[in-house]
């Protein structure tokens, strides 16, 4: 809409020449900080999504323009409330923009803490009901804004963890949409309705259910601790690498996804980041840390978060990640993507041979799909193959596939002889479990949360919080176990190890081979394909099929009262 032009606002307030000259100037002050925010939060959009350092000054620059704003608006609130008419529901743009700031904030950095300031500011938006008076106004326009406010705020919520709000956000966003559609009969409401189901969908993609003593569910967090990581033990010899950059990619046809995150992304994002500190404490404003006192522990590592990103943009955001890579970094790329197998017969046995994962197809690339189907000997276009990360190999490169095709990046070469594992998922599940893949992947699932994936597989559904914790308990001493068994083993490849030094990385590893190990001695898992792999190989006898890690599994097995479900027979000595 057209503003109001300064004349217009002042003189709806009474004869121009009554008001003082102060009030004036607080009535265009206003004006020239609120036109000045928008312009620049409308500027966000022009940034490039990748690089990490071209975007921050222009950040701070908002955040100051916002501050500025918010602390004007607070002390002049009576004059611009009679000379202005400012309404509420403007304090409620402004808030939310600050909401929105700091949660790109947190995009851009992957650091926890702006997600609780993006947090409180949507609160305040939700206590003090600043959307409260929109319905009265005729405008669809400024309804919408309401709605979007309450997507972006279950957003954050669910990122935080914080089940209990979202469940009740998403209750007023039910009545505030019925209210929507009913009063202004527009088209939108499809849309509107589908975003209620994603979100009613991911609050429940979780396979099982943790309960307190009165039956309310207890909310997990699955990001790293300071107790999370096995730590390093005297006489472990590791590399000194540390993660520093990851892409995590969704290109699931049918997963459950919020926003534009998939089930599988979203649990992944958590593995790579540790528990939100709070964030006053720490930093005066985003961007301008405190000389004197930095904090204490390391940063999370930098993410890129993909949603079915097409071939040029992966590989774009990957040649910036890979560009800016620091000294003794790593590399991370998680792709958790539909299989794409090979479509003519090959007699060689290439980067290109194996397939790879799905790529998003441009519609405008549908002539190149022409020619594809008339040649057999051609190669998958839109198809993220082994051969396409060859060239990022120049660096330290740890690789997670999830998919149904994994099996393709077995068949890696280390061409320039840094550090480079790839963890691959199953490619197919016993029938069993096979209804479950649009609640997200297993494989997936026991790198974020093992314990859940464990109780999944034995059949449990829900558990105690009091037996959860004590399982909880035993799973640590199992990591402990599987990092010696790592650490100790003569023939393993030393890839592993370079990896080992990072937090990480180094959780990420032994959930792997406790995942490995569960699903060799689960009954149910019998063929080869239901296991997963890795390039390298690991030393089976030293990690996954260990006799030691073996009988844990069991005693795990026993405090649940499952151990019906594994095979006893794997193990020659008990």
């Amino acid at each position: 809409r057209t503003e109001l032009s300064l004349k217009e606002i002042m003189s709806s307030g009474g004869a121009e020449d009554d008001i003082p000259q102060a009030e004036r100037k607080t009535v265009t002050d206003f004006c020239y900080l609120l036109d000045k925010s928008k312009q620049l939060f409308n500027g966000l959009r022009d940034l490039p999504q990748y690089g990490q350092k071209q975007w921050q000054s222009y950040f701070g620059r908002t955040f100051d323009v916002y501050t500025k704003l918010w602390k004007f608006q607070q002390q002049h609130r009576q004059v611009l409330d009679n000379r202005y008419g400012l309404k509420r529901w403007q304090i409620g743009e402004i808030a939310s923009k600050i909401g929105q700031l700091y949660y790109h904030y947190y995009l851009r950095t992957s650091e926890t803490s702006y997600l609780n300031e993006a947090f409180s500011f949507y609160s305040a938006i939700r206590q003090r009901s600043y959307y409260s008076q929109v319905n009265k106004e005729d405008r669809p326009e400024l309804v919408v804004k309401k709605l979007r406010y309450y997507a972006r705020f279950i957003v954050v919520c669910l990122l935080l963890n914080k089940m209990d709000v979202v469940k009740d956000l998403v209750k007023e966003l039910s009545d505030e949409i019925e209210d929507y559609t009913h009063r202004f009969n527009t088209e939108d409401q499809v849309e509107w309705n589908l975003v209620l189901q994603e979100v009613a969908a991911f609050i429940e993609a979780d396979p099982v259910m943790v309960l307190n003593d009165d039956n309310t569910i207890v909310i997990t967090s699955n990001r790293l601790s300071e107790t999370g990581a096995p730590l390093l033990e005297q006489g472990m010899i590791v590399g000194q690498l540390a993660l520093a950059d990851a892409l995590i990619i969704g290109n699931c046809n049918n997963q459950v996804k919020f926003s534009e995150l998939t089930i599988d992304m979203f649990r992944m994002l958590q593995a790579l980041e540790r528990e939100p500190m709070n964030l006053a404490s720490q930093m005066n404003k985003p961007g301008m840390q405190e000389s004197t006192e930095k904090p204490a522990r390391r940063e999370n590592p930098h993410k890129y978060l993909l949603y079915k990103p097409t071939f040029s943009q992966l590989y774009t955001f990957l040649a910036a990640s890979f560009k800016e890579l620091p000294a003794n970094s790593v590399l991370l790329i998680y792709l958790s993507a539909t299989g794409v197998f090979p479509s003519g017969r090959s007699d060689s046995e290439g980067p290109y041979d194996f397939g790879g994962v799905l790529t998003n197809s441009n519609r405008d690339i549908i002539n190149g799909d022409a020619i594809h189907k008339r040649n057999q000997s051609y190669k998958e276009m839109h198809c993220l193959h082994p051969g396409d990360l060859y060239p990022f190999t120049r660096k330290p490169l740890f690789i997670i596939v999830d998919s149904s095709n994994s099996v393709a990046y077995k068949n890696f070469t280390n061409l320039f002889g840094q550090p480079l594992v790839c963890l691959l998922s199953p490619t197919a599940y016993p029938k069993a479990l096979q209804d479950q893949s649009q609640r997200g992947s297993l494989f997936t699932l026991f790198l974020n949360n093992p314990l859940m994936a464990f109780l999944f597989v034995s059949g449990l559904s829900s558990m105690r919080r009091g037996l959860w914790e004590k399982c909880q308990d035993y799973l640590r001493k199992i990591n402990r176990d599987i990092a010696q068994l790592l650490t100790h083993s003569r023939s393993i490849d030393q890839s592993f190890l370079q990896f080992f030094g990072d937090e990480f990385l180094r959780l990420l590893l032994t959930r792997f081979i406790f995942c490995s190990a569960t699903m060799r001695m689960h009954k149910i898992f019998r063929e080869t394909r239901n296991y997963p792999e890795s390039y390298p190989q690991l030393p089976r006898d030293e990690t996954v099929e260990n006799p030691h890690l073996q009988k844990h599994i069991l005693e795990l097995a026993s405090i649940l009262d499952v151990r019906n479900v594994f095979l006893e027979n794997t193990l020659d000595d008990y």
